[in-house]
């Protein structure tokens, strides 16, 4: 029997905590082996979303397929074949070993443990004395390694990770991307990754989602700037983005929508120079990304409190000597921006 293409299928979910709605999604697919990205702020419904990837938690409305079937919370089609790593995940107090090998355990696959715990601390970058120290022995980088070793070891069909990077150092943000990849490399494993680390999203995704108050939308690509907004005139309205500069858009849904411009919209140079009417801000360059999958570079660069998502050429980037630091101008139209109600 032929899988379905997609991994996941969801359409008209909806899910609230109380009258409070969390998340609202008319339609998104996940195809399956591929790596996801969702990027927004605190609120804006990532972990929610993931929760419910993981059928841990149950939509209040809607519909999620999974290979194209319904699957419920728990259920024996998704129990061991998707798994969720959450930011701050919770180790048992016993061995490391007992803890990668607990999952295993618990389905009733008890063959091997030994080579099969070894082989997933060694994706993490963790040798096998690790397998007898207990949990409390270990530092924050490494119980997150640890966590996503006892994930690993279940060869999922789909790793749901919150914030993977969050709270560890640079080197264990390093194995945690590795061990991602090679799962996906190795077992065609779907992975779906929450972050606020853009840099680290685009450089491991092969699709980035945009999520605003538990809407999910765009490509990842673009700038969202929040409101409030204040009127200007009959169809300008500002917002202010430091004490000396504001940007100009056209009449927003309400004060508080977020305004979104498309990568394609915003023009970067090295001086300021506009057209009649344009926007025209500068701001420093903070990162530079290239986005593998999609073979483009992806740039941020931050005008006041607002980080501005711009894409470039290599040879944009060389004739402007463009590095982390250096200071340059973005332009973008008032009716540039389109909007999403807040």
């Amino acid at each position: 029997m032929k899988l379905p293409k997609d991994i996941y299928t969801l359409e008209n979910v909806k899910y609230a905590y109380g009258e409070k709605r969390a998340l609202s999604v008319e339609k998104l697919s996940v195809e399956a082996s591929s790596i996801v990205g969702l990027m927004g702020p605190n609120g804006s419904g990532k972990s929610t979303l993931l929760k419910l990837l993981a059928f841990v938690e149950k939509p209040t409305s809607g519909k999620i397929l999974y290979k194209g079937k319904p699957a419920a919370p728990f259920s024996r089609s998704v129990r061991f074949q998707v798994t969720l790593l959450t930011q701050d995940p919770y180790l048992m107090r016993r061995s490391v070993f007992d803890n990668i090998a607990y999952g295993l355990r618990l389905r009733g696959d008890r063959e091997h443990l030994d080579e099969r715990v070894a082989e997933a601390l060694s994706m993490v970058g963790l040798g096998p004395e690790f397998a007898r120290r207990s949990s409390r022995e270990l530092s924050g980088g490494e119980a997150q390694r640890v966590a996503l070793a006892a994930r690993l070891a279940l060869k999922p069909e789909a790793l749901l990770l919150d914030e993977p990077t969050a709270s560890v150092d640079a080197r264990s943000g390093q194995f945690i991307r590795e061990a991602s990849l090679n799962a996906r490399e190795r077992w065609g494993t779907t992975l779906v990754i929450a972050s606020h680390d853009l840099q680290w999203l685009h450089g491991i995704c092969d699709r980035t989602c945009h999520m605003h108050r538990g809407v999910v939308f765009g490509t990842g690509l673009e700038t969202l700037v929040f409101g409030p907004w204040r009127r200007l005139s009959e169809n300008r309205w500002a917002k202010d983005i430091d004490e000396d500069r504001k940007i100009v858009v056209t009449a927003p849904p309400s004060e508080d929508a977020a305004a979104v411009l498309g990568w394609e919209k915003i023009r970067l140079s090295d001086a300021a120079s506009r057209a009649d009417g344009e926007n025209c801000v500068k701001g420093v360059v903070s990162r530079l990304a290239f986005q593998k999958s999609a073979d483009r570079i992806v740039g941020t660069v931050v005008a006041g409190n607002v980080p501005f998502t711009v894409r470039l050429s290599e040879d944009q980037i060389t004739r402007s000597g463009l590095i982390p630091g250096k200071e340059v101008y973005i332009s973008f139209k008032p009716d540039d921006a389109e909007w999403i109600s807040g």
